[in-house]
């Protein structure tokens, strides 16, 4: 009888030191790091994806040390079917519990994307693009979709004016849509009733008020300087001037790059003001909010030129004759403040 009993205490001995060892590996597996990885690494989780296929992936990635112990430890605790689809950035030494939990949160990888104030469209697709975020393609044809610009309250025939320059966070997983969603979405959140009451106190649309913002921005990108290149277009169009913008002569330029020549100002295009009369058929970048405000509060001055100084500012005058002065001393002897 005590033979028995010590029989099957050495059984019950050797049991738990088994259990209590696999026990212990398999704490160490899922809570210590795999080893042969020496940079962080990115994968992509697809939708419909099978899970044995998800722990394969992981496997080979070095992301897990062994597949036995995530298939268990996703198994305890009930989250087999709770993996969300996206794409993963995943640092050195993580382990195991951390790999499944960022999967199981859905914590993917988010790409910060900065739209500076006064960026036009097709800079901020190509730079979309570049990180794989949107179809460029897809993102030219929603710029130009009638029904998905009046679906955003957008009068005019493109986005352009409306994609605000903010600071995003966009994953792969949102497509062109949602992102070009986000970006106007954000320019309602800035553009108060107030705002567009005054606008049209002043006498002009949606669209003109956002034209006329896009024209100051691109002139200028000093805070300061911006009502009174606001006041300069304002007392332009008071007189029936041109408004001579040099942007406006190139924007519909494919690829233009560089100083703006004579011959662009001579180009004939819809949005040269140079050769048409008033405001262009719409904006010519996006402005941020102090060229929005400056195109509805322009300084009070009789100011109808300006010229660069080379320094980033102008040298505003209220004639031609003292604005021709400047220009021959800033522009043609090339002097700067």
């Amino acid at each position: 009888m005590q033979f028995t009993i010590s029989r099957k205490l050495v059984f019950a001995g050797i049991f738990c030191i088994i259990f209590f060892g696999f026990i212990l590996a398999f704490l160490i597996d899922v809570t210590q790091p795999p080893k042969g990885r020496t940079k962080p690494v990115l994968v992509e989780i697809h939708r419909g994806e099978r899970f044995c296929e998800i722990v394969n992936m992981l496997h080979r990635e070095r992301l897990i040390r062994t597949k036995a112990s995530f298939y268990l430890l996703s198994i305890l605790r009930g989250v087999t079917h709770q993996i969300k689809a996206g794409e993963y950035e995943f640092p050195l030494n993580i382990s195991t519990v951390s790999v499944l939990d960022k999967l199981v949160r859905g914590d993917i990888k988010r790409y910060r994307f900065v739209i500076p104030e006064d960026q036009t469209a097709h800079d901020i697709a190509d730079r979309l693009a570049a990180l794989g975020l949107i179809d460029r393609e897809e993102f030219i044809a929603l710029f130009e979709d009638k029904n998905f610009l009046v679906s955003l309250d957008i009068e005019g025939d493109t986005a352009e004016g409306f994609l605000y320059p903010e600071t995003y966070y966009f994953d792969r997983s949102m497509g062109t849509r949602k992102i070009m969603v986000r970006m106007i979405t954000e320019f309602w959140k800035h553009v108060t009733p107030a705002m567009q009451k005054r606008a049209q106190i002043m006498g002009f649309s949606l669209q003109e008020w956002v034209t006329l913002a896009s024209m100051i921005g691109r002139e200028t990108g000093h805070k300061e300087e911006k009502i009174l290149i606001s006041a300069v277009f304002h007392n332009r169009l008071k007189k029936g001037m041109k408004l001579q913008s040099d942007p406006t002569a190139v924007y519909n330029l494919k690829g233009f790059s560089g100083p703006i020549k004579r011959r662009h100002l001579n180009t004939s295009s819809p949005h040269n003001t140079y050769q048409i009369h008033g405001l262009p058929p719409g904006p010519i970048a996006n402005p941020g909010l102090d060229s929005l405000q400056a195109a509805l509060y322009p300084a009070a001055n009789n100011f109808l030129y300006f010229v660069s100084r080379n320094n980033g500012t102008h040298f505003f005058s209220t004639d031609y004759a003292s604005h021709n002065k400047a220009v021959k001393k800033y522009q043609v002897n090339g002097k700067k403040e």
